[in-house]
């Protein structure tokens, strides 16, 4: 069987050297050349010899031998060197930047709905129980869920900032309705003075304190969340786009279209020539490597984490919750909350009435209640886990490049003839360095002088979201335990089946964290708000009824609402 197998070895080696031979000979004919010439488009063919010719003008594929090739064909094939690479690069990475992208948008569609469902929520609340103020009050709550998509999606905010905002512009529409009411509206410059007095009077007493705590530990992580999906597909546009320096072109040159020049139009570089070439052109990308593992890894501990008291779904649900304890507790208070206010404003300076009553729309889209009849189980944070799950395998992808690129398509196959960079060959003899900056001292191929400061500029950027996504630049809250209810209702959740650290369990043991989103989770209890039979005594020493009328809730409306996010998750599953 050993002397069958050599006698089977003798013909191909006697062909491999016969390639070898030949390749050191020059083409009889230009006509393959000018033909893939004609077929990249590379430029007029008129400039393509028919026949070799001596190449003493060559600067990059310079031979002994006549040559096919002319300087302008090389200044052609440099062009051309340059647009293959960066398609390359773009599409080996088209597949991780959809990722990236896709799970962008959807994220961010799926905050703006929760965005809106919570709002409607706080409005409902106060149509239900507060109908005389809801149409003021409703318009601070919207200002208020503006203000936390803007900081959801980056603008320079704090959350204190905002929910202090809020209670604070809040505070004369309660007093004028629910701590003092009258038979007309305090001024404008009275409201003045009770915004500005809120943070010294506490009306709330320490729930806008809870709020600031708890919209910081739902809506920063998220805010993070979304920035580093950001980055993630900056760098890839980035490195999608390389500037390659004068050296690379050159070297790319050499590997892919100076065969050509000798006739060999379907040769491929050696593996070894192709891996010391590209990981001389990527150099810069190695070192994103190491910064781009810990950006996945950071995006994995930080998704893990997003749950329960930490989840924006618990942050921006029972926000109005909050809303209800704050007013209840202006109300229950408010005799003493009255003097405060007239050592600090005076007595009330009124003018006449002008607040109109709530009027949102029962029936609008009802007809969504029909799409959906079953609870579901999808969630942000099962959804964040499936995303984590397709981008792990992407961790080691910009070191893995040039290995991953010559592997696929660009190099030759083992045991087949390759070109060396100078002649076909039946193996490449040089010496073949490593990946990185550092290790490209010793490249033979390509001459590599530093890292490009684009690529450092990414790195740094890298460095920064890295540090956001471990937590180093949130603020310090207290950990709040995964099951969390209050006086305002909770969040409905269960523990079951099994659990790893990516479900955010926590200490919980063994069991799987999952939030069962329900269509009437959140909701603003109608029978317990809407019956309150708000009285007040006047300054007369009277009673006033300021329950209210003409405002029509909308329980078909919320239901609506989280129907549409729940089949928004089914949709992006």
């Amino acid at each position: 069987m050993g002397g069958l197998g050599f006698l089977l070895a003798v013909p191909t080696l006697a062909l491999l050297l016969a390639a070898a031979s030949e390749a050191a000979e020059p083409p009889p004919s230009c006509e393959a050349v000018r033909k893939v010439f004609q077929l990249r488009r590379l430029g007029p063919l008129g400039g393509v010899p028919e026949s070799p010719r001596a190449g003493d003008d060559l600067q990059v594929c310079t031979s002994k031998n006549p040559t096919c090739c002319t300087k302008k064909m090389e200044e052609r094939y440099q062009i051309a060197a340059k647009q293959d690479i960066q398609q390359v690069l773009q599409t080996s990475s088209a597949t991780l930047k959809f990722l990236i992208s896709h799970n962008a948008a959807a994220f961010q569609e799926t905050f703006e709905m929760l965005i809106r469902v919570a709002e409607n929520y706080t409005s409902t609340l106060f149509c239900n129980a507060y109908r005389t103020m809801a149409a003021e009050a409703t318009v601070h709550v919207q200002e208020f869920f503006t203000d936390v998509g803007l900081f959801l999606f980056g603008t320079d905010t704090s959350t204190e900032e905002f929910v202090n905002r809020f209670f604070d512009t809040l505070f004369p529409v309660v007093y004028n309705h629910v701590i003092n009411p009258g038979p007309t509206d305090i001024s404008l410059e009275y409201a003045e003075c009770l915004r500005v007095a809120r943070r010294d009077i506490r009306p709330f007493g320490n729930i806008p304190k809870k709020a600031i705590e708890q919209m910081g530990r739902s809506l920063l992580p998220s805010r993070t969340f979304l920035q580093a999906l950001n980055l993630g597909i900056e760098v890839i546009n980035t490195t999608d786009h390389l500037h390659f320096s004068k050296d690379c072109s050159r070297a790319l040159v050499r590997m892919q279209y100076c065969p050509h020049c000798q006739g060999l139009t379907l040769s491929k570089p050696c593996m070894g020539y192709c891996l010391s070439t590209l990981r001389g052109c990527l150099a810069g990308l190695a070192e994103v490597d190491l910064h781009w593992q810990g950006y996945i890894q950071s995006l994995e501990q930080l998704s893990g984490a997003l749950s329960g008291a930490h989840g924006i779904e618990h942050g921006l649900l029972s926000f109005h919750s909050l809303v209800r304890d704050a007013l209840v507790q202006a109300r229950v208070n408010g005799p003493r909350l009255s003097e405060q206010v007239n050592k600090i404003c005076g007595p009330p300076v009124r003018k006449p009435k002008q607040s109109p009553a709530c009027s949102l729309d029962q029936n609008k889209d009802n007809q969504g209640l029909k799409m959906l009849s079953r609870d579901s189980e999808e969630t942000l944070a099962s959804r964040r886990k499936a995303f984590i799950g397709r981008l792990r395998p992407f961790r080691a992808f910009f070191g893995a490049l040039p290995d991953r690129l010559c592997g696929s398509h660009l190099a030759a196959a083992h045991g087949l003839p390759c070109w060396s960079g100078e002649q076909l060959v039946r193996s490449y003899t040089h010496r073949v360095v490593g990946s990185g900056i550092k290790a490209q001292s010793e490249n033979p191929e390509v001459k590599v002088k530093g890292t490009d400061p684009v690529i450092s500029q990414i790195i740094d950027k890298l460095k920064h979201i890295i540090q956001l996504l471990q937590g180093k630049s949130f603020p310090k809250h207290d950990n709040w335990d995964v099951q969390q209810t209050g006086s305002g209702g909770g969040v409905d959740e269960q523990i079951s089946g099994d659990c790893d650290d990516e479900d955010g369990c926590g200490e919980s043991g063994s069991g799987e964290f999952r939030r069962v989103l329900k269509t009437t989770d959140w909701m603003p209890d109608k029978t317990n708000l809407s019956d309150v039979k708000q009285i007040h005594q006047t300054n007369d020493g009277s009673t006033l009824d300021t329950t209210g009328a003409g405002c029509t809730a909308m329980p078909d409306y919320m239901t609506f609402m989280l129907i549409s996010l729940v089949m928004l998750f089914l949709s992006l599953w």
